[in-house]
């Protein structure tokens, strides 16, 4: 007996479908089924009005994900992890649910950079030794993990991920925070950062789910290294803005939060090679002067 046509297309399921799962699902749709989790009954609507299909489920209560089981091939997890503790318990519930049915052929998990630590301006590949300084970065490590080592015949691949941006991502415009005037380091304290478009790491995210290796990790990010205050220097020029003032690092102690200072405290480069060799992609935007020139 032939199953209807939606049985027969490829299934992905998207977890944490904001503004990436959003790109992710536009490259596939309407030759994929794609199907998103949300906690949010709200956000039904607006996900479906896109192609989607949204399931209701919550990471931190178990109960509510045993339909994942058996749904989707393929999985992309964008989800994050609690705000509090060491550990990420809603990805090993993630992994339980998935596990009933044993469907699930390859996972997807999108990690953050933040598990080096600081390399104090080394250039960083995936063979790095994790060193996470927050414990958000150690929830981050604990979740790949658990990825890494997920059985049931599914190939886990974890993506490390930078600072995403976009000049039509909401929160991620890096130009909002050079017209707030936001202030970076003077050169001699500053520290190197790294980003990614978000419509490449979208497409990172689909390469991964066809090519990414068991077990395998791969950084994602662009070709530009500069040092966070020559980064968003560029943004204002690009943009006709004022170049963000400069603080020592002992004026950006006192004039900072916690939060803020924590992004100025590692200072890194990452190699983007198993980007562009495994996962075989090509950036479209290597460095933020072609997003700037595709806007124009």
């Amino acid at each position: 007996m032939l199953r209807p046509a939606r049985f027969r297309r490829t299934r992905i399921l998207i977890i944490g479908c904001g503004d990436v799962g959003q790109r992710l699902a536009r490259l596939v749709t309407p030759h994929t089924r794609v199907l998103a989790l949300t906690s949010s009954p709200e956000r039904q609507v607006s996900l479906r009005a896109q192609g989607l299909v949204p399931l209701l489920g919550n990471l931190d209560d178990p109960r509510t994900l045993g339909r994942l089981a058996g749904l989707a091939q393929r999985v992309v997890h964008l989800a994050p992890p609690p705000s509090t503790g060491d550990r990420d318990p809603r990805t090993v519930n993630l992994l339980r649910a998935l596990a009933r049915r044993g469907q699930v052929r390859a996972l997807v998990y999108g990690s953050t950079t933040g598990v080096y630590g600081d390399a104090q301006g080394q250039w960083v590949d995936e063979t790095r030794a994790l060193a996470p300084q927050t414990d958000r970065a150690r929830r981050r490590v604990a979740a790949e993990q658990a990825v890494r080592q997920w059985g049931g015949g599914a190939r886990g691949c974890v993506l490390r991920i930078p600072g995403i941006y976009a000049l039509d991502r909401e929160g991620g415009d890096p130009r909002d925070r050079v017209r707030r005037g936001a202030p970076v380091l003077q050169a001699a304290d500053d520290v190197y950062t790294n980003h990614i478009h978000a419509d490449d790491l979208a497409r990172a995210c689909l390469a991964a789910l066809w090519r990414g290796r068991p077990g395998r990790v791969v950084q994602v990010c662009d070709d530009q290294t500069l040092p966070m205050g020559d980064y968003f220097d560029l943004v204002a020029d690009l943009a006709g803005l004022d170049h963000p003032p400069r603080l020592s690092r002992a004026e950006a102690r006192q004039q900072l939060s916690p939060m803020q200072m924590s992004f100025l405290s590692e200072s890194r480069r990452l190699r983007n090679q198993r980007l562009k060799t495994e996962l075989r992609l090509q950036l479209r935007y290597p460095t933020v002067r072609e997003a700037f020139a595709a806007q124009a």
